[in-house]
């Protein structure tokens, strides 16, 4: 330090700098320029094939609808999830009886929480075995069976939940949520613990109801945790492709059937992997690449809010 500071800070980050360069940077430069060739990801062969891979994921219908599945994740997995979970979280944190202590959680929050965040402790392995389960087409299957119990389907014809290309996504996005809304709400119980009881027993000394409590002062004050979990959770829509890889059917990373369940990710997977085109497989990761900056960044400004001091 005596020699100053510059130099001290300089040697302290010149080896991450390098190594985010090296493992991060270049990797990321080394897949824009494949994307211009045509190579097969088997050989240092290629040849410079300019906007090629582009212009044919323009007509690329497989493409498209995994596009599409993408879209309706990123959509409705954050607004699910998230709902779910602000309202378990108000509930289990401001959610119970007032009484002499004023404002109160239900009692044995500790262990809802517990409860509630235990699927994120488990595996996408895990997930998909149990899951597999629940999906079972046959009578032995959890969903089956609870719906033939109750008279709602027959042994005859039980649904085929994984395999009917208009319920596959609705399925995926039910795995997800469950596996999510856990995290969440201990994220969001988290910050709501920091939020003053006073200023909701003032608010119901004032006459306000439990949903006026919420609405206006819980979901302001949470607003910047809102965000963040907006921007992971639209991170998990575009990188579901080990979930839908493991219980969706469909040789080759799953997406079955007939692409219903197709994601970009699995599409990539396959490309590269079966097909031998990594030139084709990575123009859909620079279209990954720029797709999820810009709804991050989208996404951000959109729910920007001036910071609410209390």
């Amino acid at each position: 330090m005596r020699h100053g500071k510059y130099p001290f800070i300089v040697g302290f980050l010149f080896l991450p700098i390098v190594l985010y360069v090296g493992l991060v940077l270049w990797p990321y430069a080394q897949t824009f320029g494949y994307s211009l060739t045509d190579w097969s990801g088997a050989s240092q062969e290629m040849n410079f094939v300019g906007l090629d891979n582009y212009t044919r994921l323009l007509d690329d219908e497989v493409f498209g609808n995994a596009l599409w599945h993408n879209l309706l994740l990123l959509i409705l997995l954050p607004v699910v999830t998230i709902l779910i979970a602000l309202f378990f979280a108000f509930m289990l944190n401001v959610g119970g009886k007032g009484g002499t202590g004023g404002v109160q959680g239900v009692k044995g929050a500790g262990f809802y929480k517990v409860v509630f965040f235990f699927p994120q402790v488990l595996s996408i392995a895990i997930l998909a075995v149990l899951w597999g389960a629940v999906y079972r087409t046959d009578q032995s299957g959890l969903a089956n069976g609870v719906l033939i119990k109750l008279g709602l389907a027959s042994v005859d014809q039980p649904v085929q939940w994984l395999s009917d290309p208009d319920m596959v996504m609705w399925c995926v996005l039910a795995v997800l949520v469950w596996s999510g809304v856990g995290f969440y709400l201990v994220l969001f119980s988290a910050a709501m613990q920091s939020i003053p009881k006073d200023i909701y027993e003032a608010a119901l000394l004032d006459g306000a109801k439990r949903g006026q409590t919420f609405f206006k002062i819980t979901l302001p004050l949470l607003w910047e945790t809102v965000q963040t979990a907006w921007v992971y959770l639209a991170i998990v829509a575009m990188d579901a492709f080990a979930l839908v890889s493991s219980i969706t059917p469909g040789a080759y990373f799953g997406g079955g059937p007939d692409h219903h369940s197709e994601l970009i990710s699995t599409y990539l997977m396959r490309s590269f992997l079966r097909n031998g085109e990594a030139g084709y497989a990575c123009a859909m990761g620079v279209v990954i690449f720029f797709f999820t900056l810009i709804l991050t960044v989208v996404s951000l400004w959109a729910t920007k809010r001036d910071k609410i001091e209390y």
